[in-house]
């Protein structure tokens, strides 16, 4: 697994900027998305133990622990999609000198592709999730912190937007069929829900700034 987790900000920030392959939009869209489960969870957080907001203390407990799952899930995918780069990398070096080489590196090429795949929808995937989770904080988290909801929101999209991007590039090059259409209904199903999600959860965002 990557180390990229142990890095500072700075570090980050530093290596995705530079001319090396990693961290790339891949890792960014994750680590936009931990973010926003970040946001998410620091709302709660801070509306938990208030006694303004004692009767929904059950209901926001339960967000807070959802999005502590969804945080440490897209933590994973930051080094996940760092690490999937890194055996396009070993696969594409694979001899092809003879066509028993050829195709043994063409399964393999389809398998990292697979995998190059799967790990920004599963940052998608979790993503929504968090939007899922910010609608429902929305109406009662703690109202000093509001905004921070909003910002949920928007940081959750902006990974989904980035994640379906790195799923879009792959997509063309494999060849199950089967496969790539499975994964542009759940694309569609995604962005369908992320907009309405958006699109409910603001307007109560600034309805309680």
């Amino acid at each position: 697994m990557s180390t990229a987790l142990n890095w500072t900000i700075e570090e980050f920030l530093k290596q995705a900027a530079s001319s090396a392959p990693t961290p790339g939009g891949g890792s960014v869209g994750a680590y936009v998305g931990a973010l926003g489960a970040s946001m998410v969870s620091m709302v709660a957080n801070l509306t938990i133990g208030k006694e303004k907001y004692r009767e929904f203390e059950p209901e926001v407990m339960l967000i807070l622990e959802e999005a502590e799952q969804s945080l440490s899930i897209l933590k994973d995918c930051m080094a996940e999609d760092m690490d999937v780069f890194g055996q396009f990398t070993a696969v594409y070096k694979l001899p092809k000198d003879t066509d028993e080489e050829k195709l043994a590196r063409s399964s393999k090429i389809q398998e990292v592709l697979v995998s190059a795949t799967e790990v920004p929808m599963k940052t998608a995937r979790e993503a929504l999730k968090i939007m899922h989770l910010a609608a429902r904080l929305a109406p009662l988290g703690n109202k000093t912190a509001i905004s921070d909801i909003g910002v949920a929101v928007y940081l959750a999209d902006s990974a989904i937007q980035s994640a379906l991007l790195s799923v879009d590039i792959n997509l063309p090059q494999i060849k199950d069929q089967a496969y790539t259409d499975q994964i542009n209904v759940e694309k569609r199903q995604i962005l369908f829900t992320a907009r309405s999600l958006c699109k409910e959860t603001i307007p109560v965002v600034e309805k309680r700034l």
